[in-house]
């Protein structure tokens, strides 16, 4: 397969672009990482999610410690052509790395932050191996 699907991506001035992972049979937003070209291509070519990490400046295959890999079903380019949507199985349950299911689990009320997800496996336990 040639790679000139990658063109059609609007990338950031740095090389990369957002990633929106959606739980495929709930629709639950689960994270937002970042994509360069690499591991979109990667992502492709393995059916599992594999991202950038902007803070180690590498790629970051989603579960690689923690064994909560994301089993790619589709992937979407927005209108802008600037934001990609994955929709995916998250193997385990577990997609944030505080051991919650979503990442999105903090919800403003009333001017404060209020936790509303409960931890399913303490970070320890996930990655302290």
């Amino acid at each position: 397969m040639s790679d000139t699907w990658l063109g059609k991506i609007n990338w950031s001035a740095d090389g990369l672009v957002p990633t929106i992972a959606q739980e495929a049979d709930t629709g639950k937003v689960l994270m937002v990482a970042w994509m360069n070209r690499e591991a979109v291509k990667l992502t492709v070519e393995t059916g599992q999610a594999v991202y950038w990490s902007r803070s180690r400046k590498k790629l970051w295959h989603k579960g690689e410690a923690s064994g909560h890999i994301q089993k790619v079903n589709a992937i979407y380019l927005d209108c802008d052509e600037d934001v990609l949507l994955l929709t995916v199985e998250q193997v385990g349950g577990i997609a944030c790395h505080t051991g919650r299911h979503s990442c999105f689990f903090n919800r403003l009320e009333n001017g404060r932050w209020v936790v509303t997800a409960p931890v399913i496996k303490d970070p320890k336990e996930i990655y302290d191996k």
